[in-house]
């Protein structure tokens, strides 16, 4: 079983830099187009040489200001702020249902 871990593993980057390039937009490849870079991966896709190319030097890079979400973008609820609000509030109104009116 253990004989089998490196072709797995290059199978896995292998499969991981085609979906990446193709879920890159054509704006952020560099180097070259998205299309020249999909040939890349798939034809040195065996010895290594397309999938780390595409890594260091097709995709773009990202860095932690433009992670954040552009407004009008979907965001995880745990991250948007609104959300929280509201689950704030459905909790005060359940806390006063629950507790009854002393006297």
């Amino acid at each position: 079983m253990l004989r089998y871990l490196p072709f797995l593993l290059v199978l896995a980057l292998w499969i991981y830099a085609f979906v990446d390039c193709l879920n890159t937009p054509e704006e952020d490849v560099r180097g070259m187009p998205k299309l020249a870079w999909v040939f890349v991966i798939l034809l040195f896709g065996e010895v290594l040489v397309g999938p780390i190319a595409w890594l260091i030097a097709g995709r773009a890079r990202r860095t932690g200001a433009e992670s954040t979400a552009a407004p009008g973008q979907w965001i995880a609820p745990d991250d948007n702020p609104e959300f929280l609000k509201s689950l704030n509030k459905d909790d005060l109104k359940d806390d006063l249902k629950d507790d009854p009116k002393p006297e």
